[in-house]
């Protein structure tokens, strides 16, 4: 019996050798790096950094540099010298900057519903149901993203006005309530639940209906959080198709109605930058309460099998 449990033991690989493995097979973390790469890393981090973030702090910058201070200079500068929210209060005064943002709030809603509640049960029967024409509509989905979004323009616009909703905020979110990057998103996330949770649910007499109600969906919080914020910037930076749909004025989402602004102030960027910052601040608002749900992803819903 000794002799048994000897050789079992022998056969188990030791866990505590996994830092010697990755030892031999070249592996070094960031404390092992020497000096010289560190520096690289670094670098090549801030330059990022500059390239993605730097348009944005130059932008939220000028929206408070006031009139008598001077943005062309040869050595600019990020803080302004007087702050000031002139700038802004004229950005609101010129369009009617609430109702473009209620406008926009509708049609961010109206998708962001959309997405969780199709996305998620699309996702789910693509993974767990089992249906002639799963793969083929699963290639479709492929397929349709392949394409790009300008060159079916003209069939949804004209699917749209077959069904009388043309300049409404319906119209305008109608075709983003299911993206096919989220249906994507929901069926990797629901593959990663053990299939044994649905045999046991099965076995003890649950439908499909009560699967996906109790064992998907809380298994899947935050890949549906990864979908609501990504549905959510799509709908409310979209330009070109509220611009097609919607012909009356005060129907406009915040990212048309802005580029008044360009008209009228073409001349003085600050009110420009203003109306920009404006159109932000719902979005980061709105990825700063998710942010958490959002990071965690399918690690944080996921049940590891």
């Amino acid at each position: 019996m000794t002799s048994t449990s000897t050789q079992v033991r022998s056969r188990r690989p030791d866990r505590g050798s996994g830092a010697e493995a990755r030892a031999r097979r070249g592996y070094r973390g960031f404390s092992s790096m020497s000096t010289r790469e560190k520096v690289v890393r670094y670098l090549l981090l801030v330059l990022v950094l500059l390239i993605t973030v730097g348009p944005f702090v130059w932008q939220l910058s000028t929206s408070f540099k006031g009139a008598g201070e001077d943005i062309y200079t040869q050595t600019p500068s990020l803080i302004p010298e007087d702050p000031t929210l002139a700038n802004y209060v004229t950005a609101a005064k010129t369009v009617p900057i609430l109702g473009f943002a209620w406008n926009s709030l509708v049609v961010a809603v109206i998708s962001v519903m959309g997405n969780v509640v199709g996305a998620t049960m699309a996702g789910y029967a693509l993974t767990r149901l089992r249906f002639r024409g799963a793969k083929l509509i699963l290639g479709a989905i492929l397929a349709s993203m392949l394409m790009p979004a300008e060159a079916t323009l003209v069939a949804q616009y004209l699917t749209i006005r077959s069904m009388g909703l043309t300049d409404t905020l319906l119209g305008v979110a109608l075709p983003g309530a299911i993206g096919m990057l989220n249906i994507l998103l929901m069926r990797t996330a629901f593959l990663a639940i053990p299939k044994e949770l649905d045999e046991a649910a099965i076995v003890d007499g649950a439908n499909a209906w009560h699967r996906f109600l109790r064992i998907g969906l809380p298994n899947v919080k935050g890949m549906i959080a990864v979908v609501s914020v990504f549905a959510f910037i799509a709908a409310w930076d979209d330009f070109l198709w509220p611009l097609l749909v919607l012909t009356t004025p005060e129907k406009l989402t915040l990212t048309v109605g802005l580029e008044y602004l360009h008209g009228t102030f073409s001349a003085n960027p600050r009110v420009i930058a203003a109306g920009t910052m404006i159109a932000f601040f719902p979005v980061a608002i709105f990825f700063g309460l998710l942010q958490r749900y959002f990071f965690r992803g399918v690690d944080a819903g996921a049940v590891k099998g």
